[in-house]
């Protein structure tokens, strides 16, 4: 099993918060199967404030550049995508078209 953690904002109004955690309650089953079929085996996002927070846990046949080769191809992915969008906005250090990006572990107690 293999974690990756990760981060995007939200646009800071509440009301629009408010919405994509109602989304998020009842994420389209179509969403979930694209997610567990790339190989996500668990995902959790948290949310502090405007800035969301990502824990995925993977196994051996994901990759994020096989993800997002589905996810393209996927009509029903794209749609959420697009709605998601409405709620998001990238990280102020994003490269253009960049979502959710990935964190550096910077310390584990072991």
């Amino acid at each position: 099993m293999q974690r990756y953690c990760l981060a995007l904002d939200l646009k800071d109004d509440p009301a629009l918060i408010g919405e994509y955690e109602m989304y998020h309650r009842a994420v389209w089953p179509e969403i979930q199967a694209s997610i567990t079929t790339a190989g996500i085996t668990a995902m959790e996002i948290y949310r502090a404030g405007n800035r969301l927070f990502m824990i995925m846990e993977v196994n051996e046949q994901f990759s994020f550049e096989k993800k997002a080769a589905a996810d393209a191809g996927n009509a029903k992915v794209q749609e959420w995508e697009e709605l998601m969008w409405k709620y998001q906005q990238a990280l102020p250090f994003a490269r253009p078209g960049e979502k959710w990006i990935l964190m550096d572990k910077i310390f584990q107690l072991t």
